[in-house]
């Protein structure tokens, strides 16, 4: 029983299973390819759906969409999904238990996709449990390189100017340098490792100096992802 569940055939199954999903979204994918666009998704890892990470992670992929024809962006909202990290280590599902990670794979893992901009808010200088399952799971892209020389940014949300966004974002860059992404920050005149917004508590927007850190997120992980598709043909 222990054998069934290693690690190790766990995460072979998983591949095969990752080639499945993608073949299945093949018909899509060829059209998008057709079409020449690239697309660039945006994770929302808060549990609390429609709140203040996805407001700013929306402002970031509006940016990336306005940088140049060719984009494509999509918001995928992780709230009231249930991810579960522990199957990453090979443990079986209890009977009854709902896992939702499988639908990500075609849309993460599709050709087409050439950005993913992960939004997290700040709980105690780091990301959510949901952010850090999500990225768990995403061992399944590990042993085939489906994420590689994909462009990755970072956004964060704190209760405070300094709440811990720079430390959030380095951990999940981190956690993405092993997957082979081309990580990036947010690009000039702020030039940040990422996007640190400030949660108020009133409209997110208001932070100006926040949303202009997500607009620059999302122009640079557009660009790079634009500049590495070139560089691919």
């Amino acid at each position: 029983m222990a054998d069934k569940y290693s690690r190790r055939k766990f995460l072979g199954t998983m591949t095969a299973a990752v080639a499945i999903d993608a073949a299945a979204g093949s018909v899509s994918a060829a059209q998008t390819q057709k079409s020449g666009k690239t697309r660039i998704i945006g994770i929302a890892c808060s549990p609390r759906k429609g709140k203040t990470t996805a407001t700013s992670l929306q402002v970031c992929l509006d940016a990336a969409a306005q940088t140049d024809p060719a984009i494509e962006t999509e918001l995928i909202e992780l709230a009231g999904m249930r991810i579960d990290g522990s199957l990453a280590a090979g443990l079986p599902l209890e009977p009854g238990q709902k896992d939702d990670f499988p639908q990500l794979i075609p849309k993460l893992s599709d050709p087409s996709v050439g950005g993913i901009i992960i939004g997290t808010p700040v709980y105690f200088n780091n990301m959510t449990s949901l952010c850090k399952a999500f990225i768990e799971r995403c061992m399944v892209f590990y042993k085939n390189s489906a994420l590689k020389n994909k462009a990755a940014g970072i956004l964060a949300v704190g209760s405070s100017r300094n709440g811990g966004q720079e430390l959030t974002i380095q951990s999940i860059q981190a956690a993405l340098f092993s997957q082979e992404m081309v990580i990036v920050g947010a690009a000039k005149p702020n030039r940040r490792i990422g996007a640190t917004v400030w949660n108020k508590g009133g409209d997110i927007t208001k932070d100006e100096f926040g949303m202009a850190t997500a607009k620059n997120l999302g122009q640079r992980v557009a660009r790079v992802a634009l500049q590495l598709k070139a560089a691919a043909k």
